[in-house]
């Protein structure tokens, strides 16, 4: 993409509703744009990555036997009486009717829908188990949204569900989405600590909250930290494997671990001081087992191999895309800028011309482009004809993780200089050696 055809609306000042570093520099680099409160736009740069983002979730999902499909987000208020939630939810469910005066509502979770789907078709235990997710428009009425689209009122949410015979079978499928979550963020540059928390709304007495480490986070957190050394589960991970997924549920829940909400005292005490780790921290996903929870007032049920009826047990699993965005921020930033690690970066380059207009800059700088668009890579080329320092603060800005930097006094000799955007090194190279670099 060429910056002069792109469009990324930079904001030279700092917005001053922004409350947290992630919600400013996603103002400040035309990431998103505010619609009404708590109600954003994704302008172009920020869905190149919350795309990212979503590719990554999506594969993590597939890979542990997950299933995509896509509910809609306007739901009757039907299946919610049904549940018996509908009337206990409280102010954040936005309520509606349509012209018919038919109570609907503007879906905050799927667990009811999903529950009506899988009764209409699921009768036999020979189809379990089954694990179905989405990636979908929320919408919670926050009585305070805030920190951008941290805390947003509409927001986009991965939720999956999983359906299984009994309580055993419920929590191998826990475990596989326990072992993808780890995976999920851990591909992201982010360290998650899953930690024992509060069910809340969706209910449930089974729950680990996904929380990363960072200043600005919402709330106090409290664990060991041995968590920052433990593996993360490999990319062949057998999801299949009961005993394999119980023991890395085990290892990542063998010191202490939890939410304010969730927090002992005494427990946390006993680790020796060196030990402990006190800290804020952001939620960036949510797993729980409810068991029949649902399918009990709403009447899922399947078959099994003892030809009686059986109530499925159920758990859901749900991770935020426009929660985890300005959170890999919060986590990897610095003073000049996003520090994009190169996995959900909007672009792998940014190829910066210092003297556009200038025949051999030009020249050097189109043989750049066009290699790298040819092998596959997805560059940001600065074509523009501002300043160099307006060019260099820009890239910096909005964190790309490597600069190549054109200019007439290296192209005399036949040189580019690249820059890592995390560390800052600079190296000088040839084109050629700069292109062979870049491409792998």
């Amino acid at each position: 993409m060429r910056l002069s055809r792109f469009f990324m609306p930079i904001l030279k000042e700092n917005p001053k509703e922004a409350e947290i570093v992630s919600h400013r520099l996603m103002l400040r680099t035309g990431m998103v744009r505010q619609q009404s409160q708590g109600i954003y736009s994704w302008l172009p740069l920020g869905k190149k990555v919350l795309d990212k983002v979503n590719a990554i979730i999506r594969e993590e999902q597939n890979r542990s036997g997950a299933i995509e499909l896509l509910m809609p987000t306007l739901q009757s208020a039907e299946l919610w009486q049904e549940s018996g939630r509908y009337d206990d939810y409280g102010k954040e469910m936005l309520r509606i009717k349509d012209r018919q005066e038919r109570p609907m509502l503007y879906g905050p979770t799927n667990e009811e829908m999903i529950t009506d789907i899988f009764r209409s078709y699921i009768k036999s235990y020979k189809n379990l188990p089954l694990n179905l997710y989405h990636i979908q428009l929320k919408f919670r009425d926050e009585i305070r949204p805030r920190f951008g689209t941290m805390r947003s009122r509409e927001f986009l949410m991965k939720d999956a569900y999983s359906f299984d015979l009994n309580k055993e079978a419920a929590i191998h499928a826990y475990n596989r989405m326990f072992a993808a979550y780890l995976r999920t963020f851990s591909r992201m540059g982010l360290r998650a600590i899953p930690m024992r928390a509060d069910t809340g709304p969706i209910g449930g007495n089974h729950s680990h909250e996904f929380i990363i480490l960072a200043e600005t986070g919402e709330s106090e957190v409290f664990s060991h930290r041995d968590f920052v050394n433990f593996d993360i589960p490999a990319e062949d991970t057998d999801f299949d494997d009961v005993a394999g997924l119980q023991a890395i549920f085990d290892k990542w829940t063998s010191v202490y671990a939890a939410t304010s909400e969730m927090h002992d005292e005494a427990a946390f005490n006993a680790i020796p001081e060196g030990e402990r780790l006190s800290a804020r921290g952001i939620e960036v996903g949510h797993i729980f087992y409810f068991g029949t929870k649902y399918s009990e007032p709403m009447g899922a049920k399947v078959q099994g191999p003892d030809g009686k009826e059986h109530l499925v047990h159920m758990g859901s699993y749900g991770i935020g895309p426009t929660r985890l965005v300005p959170a890999i921020i919060e986590a990897s930033h610095d003073e000049n800028g996003i520090i994009w690690p190169a996995a959900v970066a909007p672009f792998d380059v940014v190829l910066i011309n210092m003297k556009a207009g200038d025949a051999v800059c030009d020249a050097a700088c189109e043989r750049l482009y066009t290699a790298l668009r040819n092998a596959g890579k997805d560059p940001l080329y600065d074509d523009t004809d501002d300043r160099a320092g307006t060019k260099f603060a820009t890239a910096d800005l909005i964190g790309v993780p490597v600069q190549v930097i054109a200019g007439p006094r290296g192209l005399a000799n036949g040189e580019v200089e690249l820059k890592d955007r995390k560390t800052g090194a600079r190296e000088t190279l040839t084109v050629e050696a700069a292109l062979n670099k870049l491409v792998g």
